[in-house]
């Protein structure tokens, strides 16, 4: 099994359950989802001329639609090689739910990894159990895909993208089909008023805040 790659790297999660916790990320290439927020935008197309080997992945110093086909032992490879002491694997995209990724969670489970991962909700889950699975649902984003039900049952826990109230309510309406889940509020883009919105309502639900902690700390 391959995944096409668009970076790999350590740092610090900055987001939900694992925030602080050492992480490698796998970036996965591809995303037809649509959010008009997205922060990696150069990840939505999987064009074939930017298709690179994947020691040139590994040396990109700026975001970049370049990727690269990598099977899970290529990327066990990559860590060994980089030297990486996290032992949480975070796998995202892009829209990393488009792929099996059952082969590349079962090769880093037996490897001492344990997983996580970042999905939107609108493509089937195909994962092992072991597997944390943190849903962000993007609703009526500009790709038409509906939030799956049977992504809602399967996700551990929801961080939901807060810009205003409207965001709430669909976070309640997507609540209902699913029934309680740890819930982690995040605002869209730091912006003040959205953080405020989220602080006001998880002190009211009772749920948890997500601030991006990466990005006040100016790191990947």
């Amino acid at each position: 099994m391959r995944y096409p790659v668009n970076e790999i790297f350590e740092t610090l999660q900055g987001e939900g359950r694992f925030t602080g916790l050492p992480a490698i990320f796998v970036r996965l290439q591809g995303c037809p989802v649509g959010c008009s927020w997205c922060d990696t935008k150069h990840t939505w197309e999987q064009q074939p001329q930017d298709e690179r080997p994947l020691g040139d992945i590994l040396v990109k110093t700026a975001a970049s639609s370049c990727w690269a086909w990598a099977t899970p032992e290529a990327m066990l490879a990559t860590f060994a090689e980089r030297g990486f002491n996290a032992k949480l694997v975070v796998i995202t995209g892009g829209e990393p739910c488009m792929f099996d990724l059952v082969p590349l969670c079962e090769a880093l489970h037996g490897a001492g990894y344990s997983t996580q991962i970042e999905t939107s909700g609108t493509f089937e889950i195909k994962v092992p159990k072991e597997t944390v699975i943190t849903l962000s649902p993007k609703v009526g984003m500009k790709g038409g895909y509906a939030i799956l039900d049977s992504a809602l049952e399967r996700a551990d826990d929801i961080k939901h993208p807060v810009a205003r109230e409207r965001d709430i309510e669909e976070l309640d309406a997507l609540l209902a089909r699913c029934g309680e889940k740890p819930v982690y509020l995040q605002p869209v883009s730091q912006g003040k008023r959205a953080t405020e919105l989220c602080i006001k309502t998880c002190i009211e639900r009772n749920w948890r805040l997500s601030v991006q902690l990466h990005k006040y700390l100016g790191i990947e």
